[in-house]
């Protein structure tokens, strides 16, 4: 069947085709359209799949030896931290500390292709944008510095102190230090990161948009908010004693696969997990453990998840609401008793929380949450029952509008029942990049703390005179907007791809276009080095895997990276560098700030040399003494780091020392947000609007794409898929494996078009369906935000589904 449906907006208008936005199609080739293999994943996550896909991806490579060497120091004492997710490495491990997903990240950065000048004498950037996002990281490492030369339109050699020049020329020339933006990816080290901030905040700005802006800054400010503290308050010791764990809004089996051996351990023991995920992940059902000989032998595998629920996106605080509402009624019949000694000892606001729970009706909840009452209630039951219960959660929380008071409201549920500071029991926000939380304990932070800008104005300021700037700065979304009205010109990115995680594709390129340095620090070439104004400067690092010497005795180095637990360990390259022109981020960053503080410095009458740059590149023991003098908990922070496993980072939340305004845990008392996205729809169904979520595929860390598979939800050769409830398809007159374009709205109620999916059936809840990015990013409005965030609504875009034109 084919839909005739015309496209028509939710306000009842009809769109024109004439003014849709059209999302660019990276590459007409045979892969774009081709259909994709699609037959449902039968096994479990991890096991022999697992190792299959090991083998190819260290194969690709093209020097699967060096892989299988640097995989054995993966997350080990004398080696380096995985560069993918932060998920926390056992105090008591094994010889083989790294999945599936780390096997992929440390062979693409082990790889034995090279991105050289020759590369790009070959190919303009006009071509190059052609190419899709897996072809592109694909071609190799890159290898030496590269400026962009307008005429040729190709990247040309340039040499690093020509680059340093060249960088600190245009910040000197700005008539303000807002003008710059100083973009963060998660990967940078704390040793990296550090240097960032005090070069960038010496220099007189505090736009630091990263990439915490668009995942998990609701975990931050919805936790400091109820706690005091911003991280969580679990260790990984805590998983081995829980009893109940709560999973909500995460897929760890493709995300942070290690995750999975620490659920399986919890379940093999009795633990109750209780997950919910709009859609069917595997890793939340079954894991076979790679490292269990009999397991494999016996091609076994063990569950994880007692109970799996599917809410609506959007539905988990409807969901925690029910949970609370159903706990008080079992309280009234004398089955539950909430944690009195607790509440009263260390919260505040119970009573209007609780005044709040028991006026919520039902018939919201249900209707929000997508599950049924009797279903919340048989989760109440079982928190009721809990004794060390942990919450857990990811991005499917974080990505919403309302995704601050979400988090809240879980953290309400361990209050309520005092779970926090004892054994097996607290917040555990699952993050993202392997140290997107240790870059905002450096001082990544666009709203700067009082007492960070105090400390630094100590150490730096008192013989000088030298003040820091206090102002916020840009976020993300806001650096974007900045660029789109010509409110900046500079924009220098550690590490990343800036255009394709960041929403609105579309604008976001053309924003980016008006500007006049585009400076990337990068391993692999990818878009943001392709999306151009005026100049452009490719800078070219080391990997987390490879040697790092520095000063005249070549002496190696390591860095520290901080872990979603709060624990801070060392991190030392084992391989060659892939170039002898490489160099660190620590030695990159100093190089700028060098250049360009000897220019900025002086006209505001201020030593250029109030920091020694130089010295602390030669040696990062002393990087570390000056956080040691700014930061706190890293006393001793040399010392320490040489402990087995590193050591952690005291959080006061965890020890039921609150600091907030009153000096307790708060409990929120929000109401339910007026209606999710599906419930804005619900009116408009019979026009064919769905709520749809970005996500990753299984092929995918981030914007790096491995590959163009998605092997646990049964897709093979191709992304561009829409998963769709079949129920929807025979309301919609769509078939699967039909080819059509996802239409949603932009800021102004106009539509966007990104063409070409092939609609792949699949258990998601009615209503819902989802999309991998960052294909689909082009259709998140750059005005659609979280509140309190400012993050992207990632995971709630109104969208309909037309039969495509362009695939015939």
């Amino acid at each position: 069947m084919v839909s005739h449906h015309q496209t028509s907006l939710p306000d009842g208008r009809e769109a024109s085709p004439a003014s849709e936005a059209e999302e660019r199609l990276p590459e007409a080739d045979a892969r774009l359209t081709r259909a994709p293999s699609v037959e449902p994943y039968t096994g479990p996550a991890g096991g022999w799949g697992a190792m299959r896909s090991v083998g190819r991806h260290l194969k690709r490579s093209q020097a699967p030896f060096k892989g299988v060497r640097a995989l054995l120091s993966t997350n080990q004492p004398q080696g380096f931290d995985c560069p993918g997710c932060a998920w926390g490495d056992p105090l008591h491990g094994s010889s083989f500390e790294f999945c599936e997903n780390g096997v992929k990240a440390v062979a693409w950065e082990s790889t034995k292709k090279r991105v050289t000048r020759r590369f790009f004498e070959r190919h303009t950037l006009s071509e190059l944008r052609e190419w899709d996002d897996f072809r592109l990281e694909d071609q190799g490492r890159l290898t030496e510095p590269m400026r962009y030369d307008v005429a040729s339109d190709r990247y040309v050699p340039i040499d690093w102190e020509a680059a340093f020049a060249l960088i600190a020329e245009r910040l000197a020339a700005l008539p303000d230090p807002d003008r710059a933006l100083f973009y963060t990816s998660g990967r940078a080290s704390n040793e990296a990161a550090y240097l960032y901030q005090l070069f960038v905040r010496l220099y007189g700005t505090n736009n630091f948009p990263d990439c915490s802006n668009m995942c998990h800054e609701a975990s931050g400010v919805g936790m400091q908010a109820s706690l005091g503290t911003g991280k969580g308050t679990v260790q990984l010791e805590d998983f081995e004693v829980a009893d109940t764990i709560l999973v909500f809004g995460q897929n760890p089996g493709t995300n942070h696969p290690r995750m999975l051996g620490d659920l399986r351990r919890a379940a093999e023991r009795g633990a109750r997990i209780v997950s919910f995920n709009p859609l069917k992940e595997r890793g939340l059902e079954r894991f076979a453990d790679p490292q269990n000989k009999r397991e494999m032998l016996t091609q076994g595998s063990h569950r994880i998840s007692s109970h799996y629920y599917q809410p609506k996106m959007g539905g988990d605080m409807a969901v925690a609401r029910g949970i609370a509402k159903a706990l008080f009624a079992l309280e009234a019949r004398g089955h539950f008793t909430p944690d009195r000694a607790f509440i009263e000892s260390h919260t505040a606001g119970y009573e209007q929380w609780r005044a709040q729970v028991e006026a919520t009706p039902w018939a919201d909840i249900e209707d929000q949450a997508g599950l049924a009452r009797t279903q919340i209630e048989e989760v109440a039951d079982i928190v009721a029952r809990a004794e060390r219960m942990i919450i857990t959660w990811a991005m499917g929380i974080t990505q919403h509008e309302h995704s601050v008071d979400t988090v809240r409201e879980l953290l309400n549920l361990l209050l309520l029942g005092g779970h926090l500071g004892r054994p097996g029991a607290g917040a555990c926000p699952v993050r993202g990049h392997s140290n997107v939380q240790g870059d905002r304990t450096m001082g990544i932070d666009e709203r700067a703390p009082t007492w960070l800008i105090d400390a630094l104005e100590a150490r730096y300021g008192e013989k000088n005179g030298v003040t820091m700037p206090r102002a916020p700065g840009y976020k993300t979304v806001g650096a974007i907007r900045a660029l789109e009205l010509g409110e900046a010109d500079v924009f220098i990115g550690l590490g990343g791809n800036f255009t394709r995680a960041t929403p609105d594709s579309q604008r976001t390129e053309r924003a980016f276009r008006r500007l006049g340095l585009n400076v990337q620090i990068s391993t692999k070439l990818n878009r943001s080095h392709l999306v151009t104004g005026g100049d452009a400067l490719i800078l070219p690092c080391l990997g987390r895997t490879e040697i790092d010497r520095q000063g005249e005795a070549g002496a190696s180095q390591q860095v520290s990276v901080e872990d979603s637990m709060s624990m801070v360990h060392g991190s030392a390259g084992i391989q060659a560098p892939a170039s002898e022109w490489l160099r660190s981020e620590p030695a990159i960053i100093a190089g700028i700030a060098e250049a360009t503080l000897a220019r900025v410095l002086p006209r505001r009458g201020l030593d250029a040399g109030v920091v020694d740059w130089a010295a602390m590149v030669a040696d990062y023991d002393r990087i570390r003494d000056e956080i040691e003098a700014v930061i706190p908990g890293f006393e001793d922070f040399n010392t320490r780091l040489g402990q087995a496993g590193g050591f952690w980072l005291e959080n006061a939340a965890s020890q039921r020392r609150f600091n907030t305004s009153s000096g307790r845990a708060t409990f929120c008392a929000a109401s339910l947000p007026e209606a999710v996205m599906h419930q804005r729809l619900h009116a408009r169904r019979d026009d064919g609007w769905l709520t749809l979520q970005t996500l990753r595929s299984h092929d995918q860390y981030n914007t790096t794409v491995y590959g163009y598979d998605d092997r646990y939800r049964g897709v093979k050769g191709q992304r561009r898929v829409v998963f769709v409830n079949p129920a929807d398809l025979t309301r919609l007159g769509l078939e699967s494996d039909q080819w059509v374009d996802l239409v949603g709205l932009d800021h102004e109620g106009e539509p966007r078009r990104a063409p070409a999916f092939r609609i792949v059936a699949y258990e998601t809840p009615e209503g819902c369906a989802a999309a991998y990015y960052p294909e689909t990013n082009a259709l998140v409005p750059l005005e659609s935000v979280g509140v309190g965030t400012d993050t992207p609504t990632s995971k709630a875009v109104a969208v309909r589904l037309e039969p495509s034109q362009r695939i015939v």
